[in-house]
């Protein structure tokens, strides 16, 4: 099967970032072991779509629902169809200039972590090596009964066995979650493999859904990055869910300084000692290159 070209997502257009501002950022993260938090903003420009931009709310059902998903066949088999035919697509994407300035800034000793509530491993991508992925990745699969973890393109070539033919009858749009939007009686018909491990078990994608929590473990280790860091900066997000806006409270009651670079608003405004309106592929590759310069590995201005 081959993938369709992505559409591009981005987020409400921001003029370039004043230069003294960026200058400004920089200087207050130079000489600091920074954490940083990346949410939907620094991957929007990668091509994936978010759930909260204006234009998004207007467009997309509803996320899907973590009990929804445990309770009802017929909604799990509605989110493998519609995924067998966005995977190839939400796979295909690459890091933009936000995910290779990170990297950059995490090799030259800036950036101590990288905390991400995005699920599609572009950090990972790009060449971050501490990322603590707080939702998950979609490229993971588990069983929820052994908690057998499969790679998605495993699952793929098995959901492509089961449904022969499927797959080429449609051009979806990729949806937020990197499935892809069907007519609901298609979705009735649709065959799902359980785990081959344990013969019988539920396969869900190694995600946190709306509805389900953030695994104990690694809100554990996120704070911790957060508490061995000098300053945080977050990269793109409105810190609207508490997964992501309780590490800046964190940060805030250990009188760390708090960037907040963010095409927007954010809950975590009020708390921040510089904020920038402005896009994180604008601002954090000036960043490195201010504080990096030429040792940045890669090149920071290729591509968006």
């Amino acid at each position: 099967m081959t993938a369709s070209a992505p559409r591009v997502f981005v987020p409400p257009h921001r003029p370039p970032a004043p230069d003294p501002q960026v200058r400004a950022l920089a200087a207050l993260l130079s000489g600091r072991r920074v954490c940083v938090l990346t949410g939907a903003g620094c991957s929007t420009e990668s091509g994936i779509p978010d759930y909260r931009s204006d234009r998004q709310r207007e467009r997309v059902r509803q996320p899907i629902q973590h009990q929804e998903f445990v309770r009802h066949a017929e909604v799990r088999a509605r989110y493998w169809a519609r995924s067998l035919l966005g995977w190839p697509r939400f796979a295909a994407f690459q890091p933009n200039a936000a995910h290779r300035a990170l990297a950059s800034l995490e090799a030259a000793g800036v950036v101590s972590a990288v905390l991400t509530q995005n699920v599609d491993r572009l950090h990972h991508k790009a060449g971050s090596r501490d990322v603590v992925e707080l939702h998950g990745a979609l490229e993971r699969v588990r069983c929820l009964s052994c908690g057998a973890v499969l790679h998605r393109d495993v699952l793929q070539a098995q959901l492509e066995a089961l449904n022969p033919g499927f797959a080429e009858a449609f051009l979806p749009e990729l949806l937020p979650d990197g499935d892809a939007a069907l007519p609901p009686e298609v979705e009735q018909t649709f065959r799902v493999p359980d785990c081959g491990r344990c013969g019988g078990g539920m396969l869900k994608p190694d995600v946190v859904f709306f509805g389900d929590n953030v695994p104990p473990n690694l809100v554990e280790e996120a704070f911790a990055k957060v508490e061995a860091a000098d300053a945080l900066l977050v990269a793109g997000s409105s810190l609207h869910v508490y997964s992501g806006y309780r590490f800046v409270v964190r940060a805030h009651e250990r009188k760390l300084p708090i960037a907040i670079v963010n095409a927007g608003e954010t809950r975590g405004d009020p708390l921040a000692t510089v904020k920038l309106d402005a896009l994180v592929t604008d601002v954090l590759p000036r960043i490195a290159t201010v504080l990096v310069g030429d040792k940045a590995p890669g090149d920071l201005a290729a591509g968006p």
